[in-house]
């Protein structure tokens, strides 16, 4: 089977709407699991979920959210190059899909330097170690002699991807990219740049709520961390923002931008801008609250205006 035929499988399973939780990457499963359950109630067709440092691994995290369910896509957004190598990587992803009826999705992304050299690591050249890591994950040298002659499946992966170097390397070795924090701006960009075959699936964050003040607020203090981060910022100045937009939190442009607010109807419309623009799913992050930590509440609210 070729690139472009798994590519359309892929799409076709994963569909046009996704929920991304972040902090499945550190609630304990008996949180975790009736959250995955829920959101595959409400219909949609595949979760994402990360993996940061020191919180969850990523592959048994992975097989709790698939254990918990039946049928939704499970995938990690993103299992981080930097904390296995990529044998044991295959080796995870071959055994998910195989305890559960191929429904997981090998995200990998290259994380952030504060990510990743308090393991040891020095954080340099992500490209080239996303290249170099993806040749690994199927090479024959890894193939085990207690295989016998049948070679492995194949794994199947979507990396994490912002600018032009690294969504090309989605371009020509995965089934395609999966930016997060990115307004729709970058979902254009990132097509012409990806062209019409590959998978594009950008994260974007949703908070239901009319008074623009107050969730301008909550968006701040959910990305405040992340506009910190270089990898980030170049990506917003690619953008065309600027020093200024990225000061105190974030300017209203930046913040209504990357954050979806409004009542329900308002946000899915900008969540449809992104299927405009190119992607073939979108995402959708709910930023919960105290009443509402995973965000499943506004799930209810968006689902079914998502049909």
């Amino acid at each position: 089977m070729g690139l472009s035929e798994e590519r359309a499988i892929m799409r076709q399973r994963l569909g046009t709407w996704g929920v991304w939780i972040g902090a499945l990457t550190a609630v304990p499963a008996a949180l975790g699991r009736p959250t995955a359950a829920a959101v595959e109630d409400l219909g949609f067709t595949c979760l994402w979920y990360p993996e940061g440092m020191g919180v969850r691994e990523s592959f048994s995290n992975g097989a709790v959210l698939l254990g918990a369910t039946e049928k939704i896509m499970v995938a990690s957004g993103i299992t981080n190059v930097w904390a296995r190598d990529a044998l044991a990587s295959a080796s995870a992803s071959r055994t998910l899909n195989d305890s559960f009826d191929n429904r997981f999705l090998l995200g990998l992304g290259v994380s952030h330097p504060p990510q990743v050299d308090p393991r040891g690591s020095t954080y340099l050249k992500p490209v080239a170690k996303m290249r170099e890591y993806l040749e690994q994950l199927n090479t024959d040298e890894f193939n085990s002699p207690d295989v016998g002659q049948s070679a492995p499946e194949p794994v199947q992966t979507i990396i994490a991807a912002l600018r032009k170097p690294m969504l090309e390397v989605a371009r020509d070795m995965s089934l395609g990219a999966h930016p997060y924090l990115v307004p729709v701006e970058h979902t254009a960009k990132a097509r012409e740049i990806l062209g019409p075959d590959p998978l594009l699936i950008p994260e974007h964050k949703v908070i239901i709520e009319t008074d623009a003040d107050k969730a301008r607020e909550r968006a701040r203090a959910a990305i405040g961390w992340y506009l910190g981060i270089e990898n980030y910022k170049r990506n917003l100045f690619w953008m065309g923002y600027t020093e200024d937009d990225i000061a105190n939190g974030g300017s209203d442009r930046l913040i209504d931008a990357l954050v979806a607010h409004g009542d329900a109807e308002t946000v899915v419309a900008k969540l449809r801008e992104h299927l405009a623009a190119g992607a073939d799913q979108v995402a959708i992050q709910p930023l919960g609250d105290d009443a509402d930590p995973m965000g499943v509440t506004q799930l209810q609210e968006l689902a079914p205006l998502l049909k």
